[in-house]
């Protein structure tokens, strides 16, 4: 309906943008009055943009995720493993239409994939994944709406038990890891053990990244480079390991099954998921409870956020006197 005559004069009845744009209804008290206020809406809808109805974005979710990791993501360290996930995501969640994807569609689907044990931190990755390539479309003016996902709270885990071996722990994990038919598997732990680096860091080293009472790694987890001074002793071991080199010009053979047998000799008990990065956690906790400081621990571990390394504060020293010198029950006097 446009215009019609009612009882109290011409009623116009109009969208002037289309189906779904604003509705205007006016009466006035002649036809020609109504045509020509019918003629003005027309009219502002051609001038004005506001008034123009917004236009759908037909593509879909993995289209959206394409121009990321066209425009972005394949820039990244681990950008096409990413990449392929997300490509996953938007299967599992129906491919949506940009416009019609919802905050309600991923609530959904991370209550479907939870009562389906998946696990929360893998739920968490998946929805910062998603979040981020609206965050970085909006960035590059490939996506103009508001991100659907910036108001969904993360699922909240609980912070895992860092275990750490004690020295007497430490001693009989060596003396399992001599008796291992891999004669590299002792001198790969003994290099995490000293500069606190992952396992597949040490197991890749080449000789060349030891040099100058240092252990250099590069092309880290984080990204970053860094170097660890090491002992004495463990320089001379490295420099004759020299003579018996690994594959592609290492400095080891893969060993982590060795490793795995050892500890199971060894009879220690470690946390799932903790098998080698035990000799990380072990490393920086015995550095924090000798007295180290937090800031240079940071740079050895190369985490990029010191919240990361706030985990091992609480075993400094100088943090377990102050709670015994500055608990309530010493100033009760």
């Amino acid at each position: 309906m446009a215009i019609k005559k009612m009882e109290g004069g011409w009623l116009v009845d109009i969208q002037p943008g289309g189906r779904g744009s604003k509705r205007f209804r006016k009466t006035l008290g002649t036809k020609s009055e109504a045509l020509a206020y019918e003629a003005w809406l027309k009219s502002k809808v051609l001038t004005t943009p506001e008034w123009q109805p917004a236009k759908r974005d037909l593509r879909r979710l993995s289209e959206l995720v394409d121009v990321w990791f066209e425009h972005h993501g394949s820039n990244l360290r681990a950008g096409q493993d990413t990449y392929n996930r997300l490509k996953a995501l938007c299967v599992a969640l129906g491919n949506p239409y940009l416009d019609r994807f919802t905050t309600g569609m991923f609530a959904h689907y991370r209550k479907a994939r939870a009562e389906a044990g998946i696990a929360p931190n893998t739920i968490n990755r998946e929805h910062a994944y998603l979040r981020s390539v609206f965050n970085e479309a909006k960035r590059l003016g490939h996506w103009n709406g508001d991100n659907p996902l910036s108001a969904v709270r993360q699922i909240k885990v609980p912070e895992r038990e860092l275990s750490y071996l004690s020295k007497e722990d430490i001693k009989r994990l060596l003396a399992a890891l001599e008796k291992s038919k891999s004669r590299d598997a002792l001198l790969i732990a003994k290099v995490c053990l000293s500069t606190g680096a992952r396992w597949s860091e040490a197991e890749q080293l080449k000789p060349s990244q030891v040099r100058d009472g240092m252990v250099h790694f590069s092309n880290t987890k984080s990204g970053k480079n860094r170097s660890v001074p090491i002992p004495e002793f463990l320089i001379k071991e490295l420099k004759a390991q020299d003579k018996h080199r690994g594959a592609y010009g290492r400095l080891f053979q893969y060993s982590y099954n060795a490793f795995r047998e050892a500890v199971k000799r060894a009879q220690l008990a470690l946390p799932d998921g903790q098998m080698t990065h035990v000799l990380r956690h072990s490393f920086a906790s015995h550095f924090m409870m000798n007295g180290g400081n937090i800031l240079v621990l940071q740079r050895l571990l190369g985490h990029s956020s010191l919240t990361m390394t706030m985990r091992y504060a609480h075993l400094s020293p100088d943090h377990l006197q102050e709670a015994r010198k500055l608990n309530p029950m010493m100033n009760l006097d």
